[in-house]
């Protein structure tokens, strides 16, 4: 699916204002100037109306944030099902995480969700029909479930972030400094990048390595 996209009036009619129209707005100024700025004033102003109108389409704050990241899932698309399960899945879940990073705030909103929107339970409901699909056991398939976590949606929560470069004379430095105590963090902080140089991980592709791991780990589980 396309990415979220404020819906446009047809010719010569007036605007009307739904709830898809409302996250539309809400997603595009979230995408833009970040998570904070989304109040129901502001999104008010986005969409041309006051902000108690707004709670005819959306019920409070948290129903807002909801219904955002259940629109994100929305533009990702399913792979077609076929024998191959772990191609469509791998397509389908690079997919979602192309996604997630047009939409940086929305992991974080989505970790705090308990309850999965219509657009959420049509992913997961697509998901399992590629594993079940293809003849995949609904123990494995459960399995799976638990093992990608976050990654079924096109993120991880890493220990701590070193997906920004540092400067290789900085980074040699400080790896200097702790190689008499911590030679094995020196060691890693001094390993070369995916660009062939000192500086921060390649998110994408530990993000690849790691999803590869786990869907040739699932084959071998299946195969057991």
């Amino acid at each position: 699916m396309p990415p979220t996209a404020i819906p446009e009036p047809g010719p010569g009619r007036p605007t009307t204002l739904t709830r898809e129209r409302v996250l539309a707005a809400a997603v595009a100024l979230a995408d833009r100037e970040g998570l904070a700025a989304v109040s129901m004033r502001r999104l008010g102003q986005e969409v041309g109306v006051e902000a108690m109108s707004l709670y005819t389409h959306v019920k409070r704050k948290d129903d807002l944030l909801a219904g955002m990241v259940d629109a994100v899932v929305g533009e990702i698309a399913l792979a077609p099902a076929g024998p191959d399960w772990k191609a469509a899945l791998r397509l389908t879940i690079l997919g979602a995480r192309a996604v997630m990073l047009r939409h940086p705030w929305a992991p974080r909103v989505m970790e705090q969700r308990s309850t999965p929107g219509p657009q959420t339970l049509r992913y997961l409901d697509g998901v399992m029909g590629t594993m079940r699909g293809a003849g995949l056991s609904l123990a494995v398939t459960h399995h799976a479930l638990h093992i990608l976590g976050s990654r079924l949606m096109g993120f991880t929560q890493d220990l701590y972030d070193d997906s920004t470069g540092q400067d290789p004379a900085v980074a040699a430095a400080i790896a200097a400094q702790l190689g008499a105590t911590h030679p094995h963090v020196a060691e890693m902080a001094l390993a070369a990048s995916h660009d062939g140089g000192l500086g921060g991980c390649d998110d994408d592709v530990e993000f690849a390595v790691g999803l590869d791991l786990i869907l040739d780990g699932l084959e071998r589980l299946q195969a057991g």
